[in-house]
């Protein structure tokens, strides 16, 4: 048979980012070398604690109990059960003295689905321009690189590297790029961000305001590892309320990542259309973890958690993974750990001219291991005037396997360097 003709968007979405390339081979390899021991520290997953998933089986099950056939057994509204509605925005309204009524929220099947619906809303081919998503800065979420129905349709500002010590570095916002654009419909960004775990100050989200004012265009702040929950890190900084900011939130990092259960906040005149759209596609978002959420915000066991288990597991894991990097990579390589307030990652940055970080994942592969390229966190990996090299410098490790597999992982990692630059000098001489 010939092959399937599909439309320009539709070739666009049917194709796997380079990321989706990479966790396809872990998952493939993984799966069929039977009897190998796999240190994965490329995992996305947020970590199994056992208080949470035992908190969240709980309060499923009584949601099961009480509501599965007013729930589960009937279609409901499309912007989402009215009682969770009217939660977040009591929950919201009480925490950061806000105003939102339902009329400001809309919940869907989880907040990437979300942010492809924003993008697919503001971006692309307009009445009067075209138009893409903007990533006020990059390396940021990988994911979000494939929320444009249109092929070119999303680009990134490349950051400011800014060296704090010898092994820790910190991204900074080149805002007079992202000001100068001149076909921007939509930003967005994580914060803290995936991967490198940069929370963006109030004072730098105000200043991203004000250019999504100048532009008139929305900015989407994806707070999917940020507060109120799950609050990853250390000290977040609240959600802003503005007339051009789409707030959007998840489960998934506070423990429910395979209920896909997100919802956003904004004004009304980017609510509506989202609402609009999950009717005509998804109809609306699943409803059994709807009241299952309802519970935990009314309840305050969502915040009990994030308090007494999330937040302080993750900061001693990261401490934990910090302090093993330090100790164990090599002292005479030029790795760079970036400053991070939160998040499940550390970003390494290896400024050597021999590295390359697809040839560390391939090298790490054939040794049992697993990290993610750092290149696909970026929209252009090519070497660029400012960064050089450096989007093919940098590689991804998770928090969330347990302490002995990190452990063993980062030892091979940095065997792994030695041996790289080792072959290095070789063929240099």
């Amino acid at each position: 048979m010939p092959p399937v003709e599909l439309s320009r968007s539709g070739t666009k979405m049917a194709s796997l980012s380079g990321l989706r390339l990479i966790m396809d081979d872990i998952a493939t390899t993984t799966g069929s070398a039977t009897g190998t021991e796999w240190l994965n520290l490329g995992i996305g997953n947020p970590a199994a604690i056992p208080k949470v998933m035992d908190t969240w089986q709980r309060m499923t099950t009584e949601a099961l109990v009480a509501s599965f056939g007013n729930v589960s057994c009937r279609y409901g509204p499309s912007r989402g059960l009215p009682e969770l509605v009217d939660a977040i925005a009591d929950y919201f309204n009480k925490r950061y003295g806000w105003s939102i009524e339902p009329r400001n929220i809309v919940v869907g099947p989880g907040s990437q689905m979300l942010c492809f619906i924003a993008a697919a809303l503001f971006t692309g081919a307009g009445a009067t321009r075209d138009t893409r998503l903007v990533l006020p800065m990059t390396p940021d979420y990988t994911g979000y690189q494939g929320l444009s129905l249109t092929p070119g349709g999303v680009t990134g500002v490349e950051p400011v590297l800014h060296l704090q010590d010898d092994r820790s570095f910190r991204y900074l916002f080149d805002l007079p790029s992202l000001e100068g654009l001149t076909d921007v419909g939509l930003m967005l960004l994580s914060s803290p961000s995936n991967p490198a775990g940069r929370c963006a100050s109030h004072d730098e989200i105000q200043r991203l305001v004000a250019a999504a004012h100048s532009h008139d265009v929305p900015l989407v702040v994806d707070n999917a590892y940020g507060a109120p929950f799950p609050a990853i890190g250390g000290p977040s900084t609240a959600p802003i309320r503005d007339e051009h900011v789409i707030n959007v939130f998840s489960l998934s990092k506070a423990g429910l990542p395979g209920e896909r259960l997100g919802f956003a906040i904004a004004d009304e005149q980017h609510i509506d259309p989202i609402v609009s759209f999950l009717s005509n596609s998804a109809l609306h978002a699943p409803q059994l973890v709807q009241s299952t959420l309802t519970h935990a915000l009314r309840s305050d066991v969502l915040d009990m958690l994030v308090a007494s288990v999330i937040g302080p597991f993750y900061a001693e894991r990261r401490k934990f993974v910090e302090s093993l990097l330090a100790e164990t990579l090599p002292e005479d390589i030029a790795w760079h750990l970036h400053a991070s307030e939160g998040g499940m990652f550390c970003w390494v940055w290896v400024d050597e001219e021999w590295f390359d970080d697809l040839r560390l994942y391939e090298t790490l592969k054939r040794r049992g291991v697993f990290v993610v390229p750092g290149r696909h966190f970026f929209t252009d990996a090519e070497p660029s005037q400012s960064l050089g090299r450096h989007a093919q410098q940098c590689f991804r490790i998770s928090i969330t396997p347990d302490p002995d597999t990190i452990a063993a992982g980062v030892q091979v990692i940095a065997s792994a360097l030695d041996d790289m630059r080792a072959e290095s000098i070789g063929i240099s001489q």
